[in-house]
């Protein structure tokens, strides 16, 4: 797949950028989720989001990939991030900037936006504080925006990120590696074979990149868990919205897409069988056909 890359500033920020294809297509733009960099989106959707009819683009948020890592601010695991009051290295009201920044350098007055769990989150802030940019939003395997502290325990299951947080690899390459495929193997989806193949490729195209591994930076994952957010309540977003959640997603509970749904006026909920918290080639299909017939509902 060819990459045109560009960099967004947003003040002091940059932000590594990847145009992948589809020009005069209806702009989209993929979030990626918490640890992971823009590399692991499966190249399989992406053409499939093309040939349905889309310009994709995708990038790094701050503290992961080739975009601005705040390294000198210290904090803890994610898991504590979640309940430990620290001074946070940025907000959450920041990373939606970064966003609208990525937005500008693409040309893009306004943008579809798929962004899944981490990226989802991302995504929700988005279209509630630049509901002028955003055409439509979609969150696969998401906890709803407005949620915070202890209340996180509703929708996401603990035990299994206390799990991921124990994983433990050697230094190098090898244990990068290791790393990132015991990551998408934990997160894979019950009902569907995994395809080590495609996430090895994924995994090592991020160090073939001279990225660092973000699935064992674990400083960066927490700081951006730990970015508060202080903008509008989800019930206020008024984006056209749609909701996926995997039916078997072992780390956030279905009730969180639902809530969603719930609290965002005339938002579609699809619960998809099968899935856990990564999308499947199996699922494909179904993702692109709802995407677009979001986007061309709105």
């Amino acid at each position: 797949m060819t990459r045109i890359a560009h960099t967004a500033r947003n003040g002091d920020v940059h932000l590594a950028v990847d145009d992948l294809g589809g020009a005069g297509g209806d702009p989209l733009l993929l979030i990626m989720g918490l640890g992971v960099s823009r590399f692991y989106w499966p190249d399989g959707l992406v053409s499939a989001l093309i040939d349905a009819g889309f310009h994709v683009a995708c990038f790094d948020g701050r503290d992961t990939g080739g975009s601005t890592h705040f390294d000198d601010v210290p904090v803890g695991d994610p898991v504590s991030a979640l309940f430990r009051r620290r001074p946070p290295a940025y907000t959450a009201e920041d990373m939606t900037d970064d966003t609208v920044a990525v937005l500008d350098v693409l040309g893009w007055p306004r943008a579809h936006l798929f962004g899944i769990s981490q990226g989802g989150l991302v995504a929700q802030r988005t279209a509630l504080r630049h509901p002028d940019r955003v055409h439509t939003m979609t969150t696969f395997a998401a906890i709803p925006s407005d949620v915070r502290g202890a209340a996180v325990l509703r929708y996401v299951r603990l035990p299994f990120l206390a799990r991921l947080a124990r994983m433990r690899h050697p230094a190098g390459r090898d244990g990068d590696v290791a790393a990132g495929l015991d990551l998408l193997r934990a997160v894979a989806s019950p009902g569907y074979p995994f395809d080590e193949r495609d996430a090895r490729l994924r995994v090592e195209r991020e160090l073939d990149a001279g990225l660092p591994s973000g699935v064992r930076d674990s400083r960066a994952q927490a700081r951006q868990v730990s970015a508060t957010w202080h903008g509008p309540r989800l019930r206020e977003l008024r984006v056209p919205t749609l909701v996926l959640h995997g039916e078997q997603d072992p780390l956030g509970r279905t009730a969180a897409g639902r809530r969603i749904a719930a609290s965002v006026p005339g938002a579609r909920y699809v619960e998809l069988p099968g899935t856990g918290h990564d999308l499947p080639r199996e699922i494909w299909p179904t993702v692109v056909r709802e995407i677009r017939a979001r986007a061309s509902d709105r």
